[in-house]
């Protein structure tokens, strides 16, 4: 019996597909026919928020139609991402996620949606190295300042991220278990506000990003004491990484990519897929950009189905991590 309901199982898939194909490629074909919301978790102003204004601009030029980008913060973009997974799976509504999209899933205890099973991964947009940096009122030059100041003065330096959950937090947890030392982790909602208040001496250090951060490093308003990728990066050579000022093996990075709901036809998927790969090989605006912001490259092959691939990889990654240091949010 088992084996007849599979065999009709299996029919009734080959129909729906016989049926179903047609349509999804004339709505490929067609699309986008109307304007295409792209939902960011968190406020503007920050590497998330950033991401998706430059891939709106590009998309709506290789289009001809308006891409939104609309700000949803909250829960560390969960609110953003439930959103999209729950929007009509026409390619319509997209989601611009991150690292935090993997990290959720073992970081809250309750979630109302699985990032892996109600989100369909699109494509990567970029990479990009975080780095640790103080007010420039802190009496700190170096990460090895930084580390003796924190353990002469216990509980009382506080470090920005732009959310519970963020590379950003996850890279200050590590660093405050590889140095030993005890600082007070500050969660803000996005990238914008944190630093604001840590501009305005309201906070004295912050992990985050590096594209928002590096013109007020360059502009003398803060120190940027060391980038947590493995090696220094390209576009700002000038600063060390945390690996080799005291911390060896320290490696964390941020990535930012597009999700579309659970079941958008693959046509469509495929469709905004190439446009994004076309706009990062031949867009010379786009690639000044980025590299004015700070931002790397996705590596090949950045095809939807390698990026699901990766995703799932990272959320694997992260949850050892959560897990490791006893973090979890209810």
């Amino acid at each position: 019996m088992k084996n007849i309901y599979s065999k009709l199982a299996g029919v009734a898939a080959a129909v729906a597909c016989a049926v179903s194909a047609p349509a999804a490629q004339a709505q490929a074909g067609s699309y986008p026919s109307k304007p295409v919301r792209l939902v960011v978790g968190y406020a503007p102003g920050g590497t998330t928020d950033i991401s998706a204004r430059m891939i709106a601009d590009v998309l709506g030029k290789e289009f001809g139609q308006t891409f939104v980008v609309e700000n949803k913060p909250g829960a560390n973009s969960n609110i953003g991402a439930e959103t999209v997974a729950r929007a009509p799976a026409d390619g319509y509504t997209l989601f611009v996620g991150s690292i935090s999209t993997a990290i959720n899933q073992s970081l809250y205890s309750k979630m109302s949606y699985d990032a892996l099973k109600d989100l369909d991964a699109v494509a990567l947009l970029n990479v990009v190295p975080n780095i640790l940096a103080v007010n420039a009122n802190v009496p700190v030059k170096s990460v090895q300042e930084y580390i003796a100041y924190a353990k002469k003065n216990p509980g009382k330096l506080t470090c920005a991220s732009p959310g519970n959950g963020s590379s950003a937090h996850l890279g200050c947890e590590l660093f405050k278990m590889k140095a030993g030392i005890d600082i007070l982790h500050v969660p803000y909602r996005g990238s914008g506000p944190a630093v604001a208040d840590l501009l305005g001496g309201q906070v004295d250090s912050i992990f985050d990003n590096l594209p928002p951060l590096l013109p007020h490093v360059r502009a003398g308003k803060l120190t940027g004491l060391a980038v947590t990728t493995a090696s220094r990066v390209p576009f700002a050579p000038e600063i060390p990484t945390i690996a080799e000022s005291g911390l060896p093996g320290f490696d964390v990075a941020a990535w930012f990519g597009l999700f579309a709901p659970a079941g958008t036809p693959p046509e469509v998927v495929q469709k905004v897929n190439a446009a994004i790969n076309k706009a990062l090989t031949s867009d010379s605006a786009l690639a000044a950009n980025y590299q004015t912001n700070g931002f790397l490259m996705p590596p090949p092959p950045n095809t939807p189905q390698a990026f699901k691939a990766f995703m799932e990889s990272e959320t694997r990654k992260w949850g050892e991590v959560v897990k490791a240091t006893n973090l979890q949010i209810n």
